[in-house]
């Protein structure tokens, strides 16, 4: 009889394995679901820019769901902007709209979940999408940036630069021809300095750094205060606008 009960409870193992391993994918997957469903919505001004530039007889700007165009697909110069984690592409617009006003196409890759390490190709697409702009940046707020740095290092002959709003590079382009422009706000409270310091020898020769004075780390984009960052002393606005001359410039350097 003790054998027979033995041999139950070992047909009863693999049953029980299975149920057990079934509740933690389901754990898991709600607990992702209500993760990835608190985000960062965009603000009322990216919100306002968005409906009146779809309206517009010129489609300034341009929503398909997968990316926000913002601007004239046939400048010379192009800008794809990779969105910080757990923020909405649409809270980029503001800053797509200044690139826009210095003649820089932008846009916006919407990524899945709104997390870019599950879109890190998502440049190729946008690209391709607009054959005649002849010179493309890539550029990413805060995990965006660590993002856009990962696509450039294997992608380097696709683009002519990367920008790093709020972040920095965790890949290796030193290698690379590629420009890097480093800017963020000296009250920024998010990005991580000990970080940034350290993978500065990621970067290619000749990287420019732009420290905002008064800027934050929620202030290149509309999406209201950010947990743990700092107060800004100047407008999303003013920085945003400092953010796209910069680019801009850079670009045409």
């Amino acid at each position: 009889m003790a054998v027979a009960k033995d041999s139950k409870n070992g047909r009863a193992w693999p049953r029980r394995a299975a149920i057990a391993l079934v509740a933690v994918i389901v754990l898991c997957t709600v607990g992702f679901g209500v993760y990835v469903s608190d985000y960062y919505h965009a603000g009322s001004d990216a919100q306002s820019l968005v409906a009146a530039g779809e309206d517009s007889a010129d489609a300034r700007i341009v929503d398909n769901g997968s990316s926000i165009a913002v601007g004239d697909p046939a400048s010379e110069y192009g800008v794809v902007l990779y969105p910080g984690a757990k923020v909405a592409a649409q809270a980029y617009v503001p800053l797509a709209c200044q690139l826009a006003d210095r003649g820089v196409y932008c846009v916006i890759a919407n990524m899945p979940f709104n997390l870019a390490f599950f879109g890190i190709d998502s440049a190729d697409a946008l690209m391709d999408a607009a054959p005649q702009v002849q010179h493309w940046w890539l550029a990413g707020h805060s995990l965006g940036g660590a993002m856009g740095a990962q696509y450039a290092a294997g992608n380097a002959d696709k683009l002519e630069g990367v920008a790093f709003l709020g972040a920095y590079a965790a890949s290796d382009l030193s290698s690379t021809n590629l420009k890097a422009l480093v800017i963020y706000g000296d009250v920024d409270g998010v990005l991580n300095r000990g970080k940034l310091a350290t993978n500065e020898t990621n970067l290619p020769a000749g990287a420019q750094t732009l420290v905002i004075e008064g800027g934050n780390h929620a202030g290149f984009a509309d999406y209201g205060p950010q947990a743990g960052d700092g107060e800004a002393s100047i407008s999303p606005a003013q920085q945003q606008s400092q953010t796209a001359a910069a680019i801009a410039n850079d670009m045409r350097a």
